[in-house]
């Protein structure tokens, strides 16, 4: 268990720290992306990019534990 909780952690430092090149691939501004902004607010709900990246998530942790 604690060999996953690192490995979640590592991929998430590793995921925060390539963000910038991430968001060039499209992720954060997919469709279903959600943007609210008025006078002095701004709201970002990043709900398809969110589910793309748990799928993926999925996927990978599937392959390891197969």
């Amino acid at each position: 268990m604690s060999r996953l909780l690192i490995a979640i952690g590592v991929i998430c430092l590793i995921a925060g720290l390539l963000w910038p090149w991430i968001t060039r691939l499209g992720f954060g501004r997919l469709p279903g992306d959600f943007r609210f902004e008025s006078d002095g607010f701004s709201f970002y709900f990043p709900l398809a990019t969110s589910i793309v990246i748990s799928i993926v998530l999925s996927l990978i942790l599937w392959l390891i534990n197969r």
